[in-house]
């Protein structure tokens, strides 16, 4: 099997009981009366409630439809996608007060079972007032998916250490690019952020809703801060966990994601370091890094190839960036460090272990990813601007900086559609930020907050951490959430919280 091949394999192992207030299956009126010229039978759709056929929503008592929505908004009488979305009611039909949409982030996360664990981390008094709607959106998991013809479970590597290197990932990225767009060029340019807003506002109508209320984490920050752009006066109670400078997007959030994971590695090295008596990567955090750069050159001049997966210099900073993103996983990257040291120093490993230790509980569909992100913003067409980036930054950044700023698919996707929106409004939302955050890094959620002029930023201080609203991570940050929900209160100053005495292991 070719090495190229195997490479975009192996990186599959890096992340109708009280249902309320309308009679199922009746069509809805939208109570806004500005509804786009020729989408009125989008907006005055019925719903045909189903079980979902998936254990976890199925057992939160849930049921599924599917939301048709024009392929282009442009030409509304043409190509149809259906989005499936899932529906938790509201505990209290009495109470109920509308429905929260939610996404849970990538692009190319499906989110429709995303609700069942968001659940547990609101109050009683929230859940009897929303229905809790998941949903996968256009081109991704349930709703009409994208089928690249390559089949990359990601569409995004580490450039490694020289020019060789970089030329195959470059030659990757154009293959898969000409296998997502060749079989359907006008599917692959419409799965774009501003259609699945357009496509929340269908569903929202869908509901009879005048208002949407709304919960995304990382990409679902930049999909809710567009979506208030668009359709300011329909939202109402928005939180943005872990947010996305708008002006950034996309590839300002990945060149940032450089320096806060080498942050990141030097703050788990120093965890690490304390444990050298369990893993022996050495005393210090110095020492610990340096055993983590020296692996991944080992694994470059010796690669690993086992089960159709491959440990190499362009997939190990993946794999150690996949756990970056939470101290609770402190210990699970010092399991994958030694089970990579142990394969490229000739030892027998379980690869299907690795794979579940890295493996995320939202799994990242490329197709969709590479659909979304290059539909969105153009991206620079020249090989060698992205080869001087990772060459600028390779002192500074030597485990993340050729991960960063590396080519990918979007160099070789079409033009977009459309401009890329510009974010500046009014509307109130609660932005949630930690300080070290490796995925959207502090300064970009601080960003968020300045274009979103009405908005809270709340603060979850000294921790590593993407994603703040945990069950077991800040009661402080739940607290300000669930009251923002409950009774549509935000804070009248941005705050700062920490989290909770023993919620992260030992720094």
């Amino acid at each position: 099997m070719p090495i190229l091949w195997i490479r975009g394999l192996v990186l599959g192992v890096i992340s109708a009981a009280t249902f309320a207030t309308l009679p199922m299956g009746l069509a809805s009126a939208d109570p806004v009366d500005d509804i786009p010229g020729g989408l009125e039978s989008s907006y005055h759709q019925q719903l045909d409630w189903k079980p979902c056929n998936d254990a976890a929503l199925d057992g939160a008592g849930a049921q599924c439809a599917g939301v048709v929505v024009p392929l282009d908004y442009n030409r509304p009488d043409s190509r149809t996608l259906t989005v499936a979305i899932s529906r938790i009611p509201a505990t209290d039909p009495a109470r109920r007060r509308g429905i929260m949409l939610s996404n849970p982030g990538g692009p190319g996360g499906p989110g429709l079972s995303m609700m069942v664990d968001l659940q547990n981390r609101l109050t009683p008094d929230v859940r009897a007032q929303y229905d809790l709607i998941g949903m996968d959106p256009r081109g991704i998991g349930r709703s009409d998916p994208m089928k690249c013809v390559l089949p990359l479970p990601t569409m995004l590597f580490s450039a490694g250490f020289d020019a060789f290197g970089y030329a195959r990932d470059a030659t990757l990225a154009a293959a898969f690019a000409a296998s997502c767009v060749a079989p359907d060029r006008e599917k692959a340019r419409s799965i774009t952020t501003r259609n699945t807003a357009r496509d929340m506002d269908v569903i929202r109508s869908a509901f009879g809703e005048r208002e949407l209320n709304y919960y995304g984490g990382s990409y679902g920050t930049y999909l809710g801060a567009v979506y208030a752009q668009m359709f300011p006066q329909r939202t109402d109670r928005i939180v943005l966990d872990s947010a996305i400078d708008p002006d950034r997007y996309w590839i300002g959030t990945y060149q940032d994601m450089g320096a806060v994971n080498e942050a990141g590695l030097d703050d788990w090295a120093t965890w690490a370091a304390r444990h050298d008596a369990d893993y022996h990567f050495g005393s210090s955090g110095p020492q610990v890094r340096a055993f983590v750069e020296d692996m991944i050159r080992r694994a470059a001049t010796h690669p690993v190839i086992g089960n159709g997966y491959l440990i190499d210099e362009h997939t190990v900073p993946m794999m150690l960036l996949a756990l970056l993103s939470n101290p609770q996983k402190n210990a699970n990257l010092a399991e994958v460090v030694r089970l990579v040291a142990d394969a490229v120093s000739g030892l027998p490993i379980d690869m299907g272990q690795l794979k579940a230790k890295i493996s995320g509980p939202v799994q990242m569909d490329a197709s969709g990813m590479a659909a979304v992100l290059c539909g969105d913003k153009g991206a620079p067409r020249d090989p060698a601007w992205y080869r001087r980036n990772i060459e600028s930054v390779r002192a500074s950044q030597p485990v993340f900086g050729a991960f960063a700023n590396n080519i990918t698919a979007c160099a070789f996707w079409p033009d977009p559609i459309e401009p890329p929106t510009t974010v500046h409004n009014s509307t109130p939302a609660l932005i949630l930020q930690a300080t070290r955050d490796t995925r959207t890094p502090y300064q970009q959620g601080v960003a968020l907050h300045q274009d979103l002029t009405a908005s809270r930023m709340v603060t979850l201080a000294d921790t590593r951490v993407h994603g703040i609203l945990r069950a077991d991570l800040s009661q402080c940050v739940n607290d300000i959430v669930n009251t923002y929900f409950g009774d549509g209160t935000l804070p009248g100053a941005d705050l700062t919280c920490q989290p909770d005495p023993n919620s992260l292991p030992d720094n």
